[in-house]
């Protein structure tokens, strides 16, 4: 007989082709039903089908109790995210970005006020200083001055820091030597030291003028012929006033104790006292005459009003009061400079065009009340502080002025501070409708010491960083805004859908 081998499994190939027929067949089927029943019916399904929002039949809901919690849960969760994200929509962010500065002023504006608690207004000298090859001394122009009591504060205007005016000198023919020898060798002067000063006082204890010098000070010796034939008058018109010279450089320590600033120093003494202030008018015999007759007239004054006697002259008063009020060297400096764009400094420090400074006695302790950059536009950086604006800067971006109201004392004498300025400019874009420009200071100052024969000086040393800070205010558009709040909602719902559905499966009890 004969016998047909079959494979033990079917082909692959022929199990997908049935497979396809069969799927075939299905959709033959199922199309022939639908043209059955219309194809009204058929378009129906097809519109439906592209309903996103299927409304449930509320007859097919069901309210629970952990329904009911969520979506409470649900709308305080949105009210809170909804009031959290309109109050970041409301709220702006300022950025900071630091680039090229691109100021284009040649000159920009430095304000100072400073306090010299031991130096005298007439000796002040304000100087300027930089890279481009600027330096002038002695600064006038829109600098003003303030005498201090002896509180240190400011008491009465010394004027503005106008250049201060040569005095006179007399011209001698005739040597000291020569003087000398006129008389026999004998000095009208009478040549003191701290022994001798005691006595001297005493001797003319109502009236006394000193000569404070040091031999190597050019005005000293052209002072010392006026000074011997002015004691000389004296005596001619038998005025009770004694006339002394102290050497300083002879007796340091003699004038260290009086105080002794400059040379020459012409003091008046009062009762065995130093009467100020010191006397800064002309080298002749006639003006020292003239000083010497009114400081006489003064004391008369002076004892009438002791005994009662007051006088009719209603000018009197005014006469004499450059006489009459306390005297304290210290002085209060004020004002503004224009420097250039580049590094430099400006310095303050004794000196004058009718004195040598005693370089031993200058002591340059000061305050800085103020010290800063910028213009005084109302729109400045600078006067921010003055019209409410200044709280609209990041308090990081603030240090405008980080010297204000700092006290720098020098206990030694030969040594001042030294301060070192790096000026940043910063642009603020959102204060105003144009840019507000402030400028910022990195400061750093320490002490440092002079020679004995170098006059100490105050030095504000600044250098403009070629980098600028741009502050800009940025804020959120209104569709990052309405984008925020449907996220908000959106999310909300699903989220808390998602865990009411959970909830349910867990605590629902399950059909048997």
């Amino acid at each position: 007989h004969t016998s047909l081998s079959l494979p033990s499994r079917p082909s692959p190939n022929i199990a997908c082709s049935c497979y396809l027929v069969l799927l075939f067949t299905t959709y033959i089927s199922k199309s022939n039903a639908m043209n059955i029943n219309g194809g009204s019916t058929s378009r129906r399904r097809a519109v439906g089908s592209a309903d996103m929002y299927r409304h449930v039949p509320k007859e097919m809901t069901e309210a629970t109790k952990i329904g009911v919690i969520m979506s409470l849960l649900s709308v305080i969760t949105m009210f809170v995210l909804f009031f959290c994200e309109t109050y970041a929509f409301a709220l702006t962010k300022i950025t900071s970005s630091v680039e090229v500065d691109e100021n284009s002023e040649q000159l920009i504006r430095l304000n100072f006020n400073i306090t010299m608690y031991d130096l005298h207004c007439d000796l002040v000298s304000v100087d300027v200083w930089d890279s481009l090859g600027t330096n002038l001394q002695n600064i006038t122009k829109d600098i003003t001055k303030w005498n201090l009591d002896l509180n240190g504060q400011k008491k009465k205007f010394a004027g503005r820091n106008a250049e201060i005016r040569p005095v006179q000198h007399e011209e001698h023919k005739e040597t000291m030597q020569e003087l000398s020898d006129s008389v026999g060798g004998d000095m009208a002067v009478m040549d003191l030291d701290p022994e001798k000063l005691g006595e001297f006082l005493e001797t003319f204890h109502d009236q006394a003028f000193i000569d404070f010098y040091a031999p190597w000070c050019i005005w000293c010796q052209r002072l010392a012929p006026t000074w011997e034939k002015f004691a000389r008058e004296i005596k001619a018109q038998g005025i009770n006033v004694g006339v002394g010279t102290v050497d300083c450089v002879a007796n340091p320590q003699m004038c260290k104790d009086q105080r002794i600033m400059a040379f020459p120093t012409l003091r008046w003494y009062e009762n065995g006292k130093a009467a100020t202030p010191d006397y800064r008018g002309d080298r002749t015999v006639d003006a020292l005459m003239e000083y010497v007759k009114k400081r006489g007239k003064n004391i008369e004054r002076k004892k009438q009003e002791e005994q009662g006697v007051t006088s009719k002259d209603k000018y009197a008063a005014n006469e004499f009061s450059e006489f009459e009020e306390e005297h304290h060297p210290g002085c209060l400096v004020a004002g503004h400079l224009m420097v250039n764009r580049v590094p430099g400094n400006f310095h303050m420090e004794a000196r004058s065009v009718n004195h040598e400074i005693n370089a031993a006695m200058t002591n340059l302790t000061h305050r800085v009340n103020d010290l800063s950059f910028g213009s005084t536009d109302p729109t400045s950086g600078h006067v921010l502080h003055m019209i409410n604006r200044f709280s609209n800067v990041p308090e990081k971006f603030k240090h405008t002025n980080p010297m204000k109201d700092k006290f720098y004392p020098t206990y030694d004498y030969h040594e001042a501070w030294h301060h070192h300025m790096k000026v940043v400019s910063t642009h603020i874009e959102y204060l105003f409708s144009r840019g507000t420009v402030l400028y910022q200071i990195l400061e750093n100052s320490q002490v440092v010491y002079y020679p004995e024969e170098s006059v100490p000086e105050i030095k504000f040393r600044f250098d403009m960083s070629p980098m600028s800070v741009n502050l800009t205010k940025e804020g959120r558009r209104w569709y990052e805004y309405l984008t925020s709040l449907l996220a908000i909602i959106g999310g909300t719902y699903t989220t808390l859908g998602l865990i009411n559905a959970t909830l349910l499966r867990i605590f629902k009890p399950k059909k048997i």
